[in-house]
């Protein structure tokens, strides 16, 4: 392993590490030399911290759910003080709670929101405070790495999971913000739509292939491996990007473009210049050309169940 690639010497805090994607994820940043804090809510943060140490790495686990806002205080004060330094946050937990929009109750919204959104936004924020001082005392720019699951339901608008795909959505626009925000001090954050066969996602794939290798074709290892190149000094120049990821690709999407622009003849629209200038332009539409990034799912080459909630 290269220098540029090796994380030999820098602490990672990982969100949702006891089992699933966290789980790969955290045993990836270790394998490249890294220390890891593991955050989840049950004692599977226990086993991953010993297995962690298997790989002659150090890790400590910090039980809690991330959505407190003071978990975010924790998991940076657990790294600095058990290792000295915060170099990497990867935000990973979340919960499932799927409903169509007009059987979704408060507390189905409220849970996934917190988790997903509040989550990401708590611990990204203690980790900001701790590099913005970092860098403010060093005079210049520090190591930094921020990498936050989004997913494939934000582009789509998943019909069963409005509340999944708000938070989804949520959690890219704080990428953008925490990418442009921070990178003056050395930070750079990216988001990732992953797919990977976990027990949270047990029923949404088919049994998929093994291809040459024995490896799955949506195992959470193929996404940990490109979570640990962005947060390599390899991936420097890799900041405020979204990236589809899962099986043998990984995918950069571009922002949105401007498919129309309508402009007011007289500098102000009138109810029937409206109705004159948009009616027709939409009139016969594919139901399907929306905002939403349908032909994102053509990217699947895996065989597996098309799913949009993939985590």
């Amino acid at each position: 392993m290269s220098t540029r690639t090796s994380l030999h010497g820098r602490t990672a805090v990982v969100t949702g590490a006891g089992a699933g994607l966290g789980r790969s994820e955290a045993l990836e940043l270790a394998a490249r030399g890294a220390n890891v804090v593991i955050n989840d809510v049950g004692p599977a943060a226990d086993d991953v911290v010993a297995e962690i140490k298997t790989l002659g790495r150090e890790a400590v686990a910090v039980t809690g759910d991330i959505g407190d806002w003071s978990m975010g205080d924790q998991l940076v004060g657990a790294a600095l003080e058990t290792f000295g330094s915060l170099d990497i946050v990867v935000n990973n937990a979340g919960v499932l709670r799927d409903k169509m929009v007009f059987n979704l109750s408060e507390s189905d919204w409220d849970d996934v929101i917190r988790i997903h959104l509040k989550g990401h936004a708590a611990l990204t924020r203690a980790a900001a405070v701790h590099w913005r001082a970092a860098s403010k005392a060093a005079g210049g720019p520090v190591y930094g790495r921020v990498v936050n699951t989004s997913s494939e339901a934000f582009l789509f608008g998943a019909p069963g999971q409005p509340n999944y795909s708000a938070a989804k959505a949520g959690i890219t626009a704080l990428t953008l913000a925490t990418a442009q925000g921070l990178a003056r001090y050395g930070v750079r954050a990216n988001a990732i739509c992953p797919r990977a066969r976990t027990a949270m996602t047990a029923e949404a794939f088919g049994a998929g292939s093994l291809p040459e290798g024995g490896l799955d074709i949506m195992a959470p290892e193929r996404v940990a491996t490109f979570v640990g190149h962005l947060a390599s000094a390899a991936a420097d120049e890799i900041n405020g990007q979204v990236f589809v990821v899962y099986g043998d690709m990984i995918a950069l999407l571009a922002p949105p473009t401007v498919e129309k622009k309508f402009t007011a003849a007289t500098g102000a629209f009138t109810a029937d210049e409206l109705d004159s200038r948009l009616t027709p332009y939409f009139s016969g539409r594919d139901p399907h050309r929306t905002f939403a990034a349908y032909s994102v799912a053509a990217l699947d080459t895996t065989g597996t169940q098309d799913a949009t909630a993939a985590r």
